[in-house]
């Protein structure tokens, strides 16, 4: 498990799995049920309902309640379980009545042990609940999806027994990318992944099709980023002229990739061949594709004459399908340049959308950098930077005076809130639920507002403006 301090892990409950009041409709919890077979210091026999939990990560395609901070915010954070050891394969969440270091044989599963605690792992009359760690990540939560709800009739060994050694492979267990489809977040993009060679994950479907869509990649959408994968990525990237690796999607294939992609429904600029027996109004736009790649310089009046075949001609020789004007098709636009032609045309589409992302891409850097994302849901009592950025940001939007940057989320700066969400439209009214609240709607709003107001300024005044 990776301990980067910028990876926040969270014991992420999927309760949204199991129907639980349906499962234990008509149990009471069994009160002390556990605590007296754990007292006798013998190994027992125990029915046990099993889920299982992930960890997310930051830059996921796919989170089960939309976005990373809403499954961060579902269950807290942290790079360790209950009793403090950090999260590997083989713990579980157990009920409060199951001591840690508490092992269990799941038949067909393996040996596990108890670490973890959650507010709705508990015992019941005929059952006790069990949630079993999954992995991290886009794994993490496929394998989760697909293990689903399982019963088993387990044997629980208790601390002072003579345990069996502890044996999981997560491995071993299903993590079907395709379970993460019906979860891509919305709004995401191929810059907000980053798929390698080798991965079975949801964000190299993402990749395949995102590929497939714009006629490169032919085989199933399987998530596995193997030689077909690479191979497609590689035609991309060869016919955008891009000098980038095929074992990784980069940033930069990933941004011409989305601009290809968001242009993907675009007619090709040129509906045939183009000679002096065409019509004038076929003529002309030919004269307008080859001005817009910066090979004709005259003007757009449907005239095939010796300034529009010599912007012809330096198109063909500069792409290499003539060498001369006296060679066949020289100076006319035939199946093969009117091939070149769109693909350039659609290049060029595509590199215009591309530094639209990077852009901003680069402005989310430096909205981090500059400590202006919010990390987490912020509300009243709240303080630290992050509600100072709130209050920063309010101050630049005018719903609160300079000195209420404070660093404390007090009633100010809660009415301010509150004005901001209904001039945004987040909120109706003072009533509704999340007014005052800094949630998922909130924080994504303020984002696109920040991320406005500086590209507003780099359109102005450059880059070093901020």
């Amino acid at each position: 498990m990776k301990t980067n301090i910028d990876v926040l892990l969270t014991a992420f409950f999927l309760s949204f799995l199991l129907p639980f009041n349906a499962l234990t409709q008509g149990m009471g919890p069994s009160v002390g049920a556990a605590d007296v077979l754990f007292s006798r210091g013998q190994p027992f026999e125990q029915n046990l309902v099993i889920t299982a939990y992930y960890s997310p990560l930051p830059d996921q395609c796919c989170y089960a309640k939309g976005n990373f901070l809403s499954d961060v915010e579902l269950n807290g954070e942290g790079h360790h379980s209950a009793d403090g050891t950090e999260v590997y394969a083989g713990m579980v969440a157990a009920p409060p009545s199951y001591p840690f270091g508490t092992r269990i044989v799941l038949p067909g599963i393996g040996t596990v042990t108890v670490h973890d605690r959650g507010g709705t792992i508990r015992e019941w009359r005929d059952s006790h609940r069990l949630d079993l760690w999954a992995g991290s990540g886009e794994e993490g939560l496929a394998r989760a999806l697909a293990f689903g709800v399982q019963r088993v009739q387990a044997t629980v060994y208790p601390v002072a027994s003579s345990q069996p050694a502890e044996s999981l492979d997560l491995a071993r267990l299903p993590a079907p990318p395709e379970k993460l489809r019906l979860y891509i977040a919305d709004g995401t993009t191929l810059l907000d992944i980053h798929p390698t060679a080798g991965d079975r994950t949801a964000s190299v479907q993402f990749l395949q099709d995102r590929l497939r869509a714009l006629g490169y990649f032919h085989d199933k959408v399987s998530g596995f980023y193997g030689p077909v994968t690479r191979a497609s990525l590689r035609s991309f990237v060869k016919d955008m002229g891009l000098a980038e690796p095929d074992d990784r999607l980069t940033e930069r294939s990933a941004s011409m990739l989305e601009g290809a992609y968001r242009r993907r429904d675009a007619e090709d600029p040129l509906s045939g061949i183009v000679d002096s027996g065409s019509s004038a109004e076929r003529i002309a736009a030919a004269q307008r594709t080859l001005r817009f790649l910066g090979f004709y310089r005259g003007r757009t009046n449907g005239v095939y004459d010796d300034t529009f075949k010599s912007a012809v001609l330096a198109f063909q020789k500069q792409q290499g399908i003539v060498a001369s004007a006296i060679a066949p098709g020289a100076g006319r636009i035939g199946p093969q340049t009117k091939g070149r032609i769109a693909l350039l045309w659609r290049r060029k589409h595509a590199e215009r959308v591309a530094q639209r992302l990077l852009a901003m891409r680069t402005i989310d850097q430096i909205i981090t950098k500059r400590g202006d994302e919010l990390q987490q849901f912020l509300s009243r009592g709240d303080r630290g930077n992050d509600v100072r950025a709130l209050q920063k940001f309010l101050v630049s939007k005018q719903y609160l005076a300079s000195d209420g940057i404070t660093g404390t989320f007090g009633e100010r700066t809660e009415r301010a809130l509150i004005v901001y969400q209904k001039d945004a439209g987040i909120i109706a009214d003072d009533g509704d639920a999340g007014a005052g609240y800094a949630g998922p709607a909130t924080l994504a709003r303020y984002r696109q507002d920040l991320r406005r107001a500086l590209l507003r300024i780099v359109r102005e005044k450059g880059w070093t403006a901020i």
